[in-house]
């Protein structure tokens, strides 16, 4: 699925040079790619009377429209398919390898040269062709010579083989470069593959024209314009969509800087929930837009104290029932704030509302009880208790850890959600999201969950 976080993070990183990992993988299959490439060159016949003019031509055409390019996710497709089925038909055959990688190092010179790209990616431009192998051993293998519907269903074949090609080159990379589990890599492929296979077919019937009349492959000039204008527009758009995050998010920390300025604690604070709230997030399987949602919400929980009197936030004693009263307006106050700004911060401001709400009800400001809380907000509700507990406040001391630990897990399944306890006490007591809790963690939750059921049998 394509979104803002993958899209940002793919152009990023072309602008960046590569790790040595990176590095190693992409040079060693650029460099396997181009034995294989020559070893065909060299042992494939060629079977074909070419026409070097047209080679050239569409050696330009193809590095041309592989520009055409499509955002998807961390990836982008482009119409090079147009082109390509062309050129597997008309080139020298034994050839197309070579003259493909060449048209797509071709394609990306203007990055590298604007800057754009960081000059070290040049070097994945090669690996990325290895999709045309499959094609060029499959015709050379059955059907060499000039193209022919006589030929379909070896067409055919070369299409399948072409995408097994593209797979197993990028589950490879995935694999040694980010671990990524065999059906995402599927489910990404599938998805640029079926646009591959939609952009050959339409390449096909101008390549069998063209095999007596080159000049028929201009047919092809209005639809690579028709994408190129839709490119451009989708193109533009992720840009807004990219400017309008670093806005919202500027917007954060501008308002961060102003709690900070107003109450040193409370932007520290808020900035140490932050780093917990992560954790647990991370601890209960969190996607990555709830977290988000939640980063942000850790962050600006307590924005809302900007509207409250200082007497009262700066109290060096416990507040009175009446101050404590208006203290309890922040939440809504920081509702209002947010919500003035809207988008992403708007539907963040819903869950600042909801941090200080019970699990059993009691909370403020609307009694919401167990999952009609927001799961951000049950899971800053529990951050924001630990750090308060564990830092030094105005009217008191902060608490040791245990003691903390001891307050979270006695009020669970009353005050704090259960299974956002036993989480954050993971994440607090080992510090790494897959080892279990220790022993006396153990039965203060296994103490908890005894109560929790009495309670749910009365």
């Amino acid at each position: 699925m394509q979104d803002e976080h993958l899209v940002g993070e793919a152009r990023e990183r072309r602008k960046q040079g590569m790790d040595s990992r990176e590095r190693v993988v992409d040079s060693v299959s650029a460099l396997l790619f181009l034995a294989v490439a020559v070893a065909i060159a060299v042992f494939v016949d060629n079977e074909r009377d070419t026409d070097w003019l047209l080679v050239v031509a569409l050696v330009v055409g193809y590095a041309v429209v592989s520009r055409v390019r499509f955002e998807y996710g961390d990836l982008y497709m482009s119409a090079e398919e147009l082109v390509f089925v062309p050129l597997l038909f008309l080139a020298t055959l034994n050839l197309v390898p070579l003259l493909a990688a060449l048209a797509a190092v071709l394609a990306t010179l203007p990055e590298y040269v604007r800057g754009e790209w960081h000059r070290d990616r040049w070097i994945t431009t090669i690996p990325d062709t290895w999709f045309c192998m499959g094609p060029v051993l499959v015709l050379a293998a059955w059907a060499p010579g000039p193209p022919s519907l006589d030929h379909l269903g070896i067409y055919l074949l070369a299409l399948a083989a072409s995408a097994l090609a593209d797979f197993a080159w990028a589950l490879t990379r995935d694999r040694l470069l980010h671990g990524k589990p065999l059906m995402e890599v599927a489910q990404n492929c599938l998805g640029t593959n079926r646009v591959a296979a939609t952009f050959s077919a339409i390449g096909f019937f101008p390549a069998l024209a063209a095999t007596d009349q080159p000049l028929v492959l201009l047919v092809i000039g209005p639809l690579v314009w028709l994408l190129t204008v839709f490119s451009r527009d989708r193109s533009e758009r992720w840009t807004a969509t990219l400017e309008l995050h670093r806005a919202y998010r500027g917007t954060v920390m501008l308002l961060v800087d102003v709690v900070e300025f107003d109450d040193d604690y409370t932007a520290e604070h808020s900035r140490s929930v932050v780093e917990l709230a992560r954790g647990v997030a991370q601890e209960i399987g969190m996607d990555k837009y709830e977290l988000q949602e939640l980063e942000f919400a850790a962050l600006l929980h307590d924005v809302g104290k900007i509207a409250i009197p200082k007497e009262i936030l700066r109290k060096p004693a416990a507040l009175t029932d009446s101050e404590f009263e208006v203290m309890k307006t922040h939440t809504i106050e920081g509702q209002f704030m947010l919500d003035r700004i809207g988008g992403l911060l708007g539907r963040v401001g819903e869950v600042v509302r909801s941090c200080h709400e019970r699990w059993d009800g009691k909370g403020y400001p609307d009694g919401l009880r167990g999952e009609e809380i927001p799961l951000a907000a049950r899971v800053v509700f529990v951050c924001d208790a630990y750090n308060a507990m564990t830092t030094t406040r105005p009217y008191r001391a902060a608490l040791p850890h245990e003691q903390a630990i001891a307050e979270l897990v006695a009020n669970a399944g009353t005050q704090f959600d259960p299974e956002v306890v036993a989480a954050m006490l993971r994440v607090v007591e080992t510090g790494a999201a897959e080892a279990p809790p220790t022993d006396h963690i153990r039965a203060m939750l296994a103490g908890a969950q005894e109560r929790d059921a009495l309670r749910a049998a009365t």
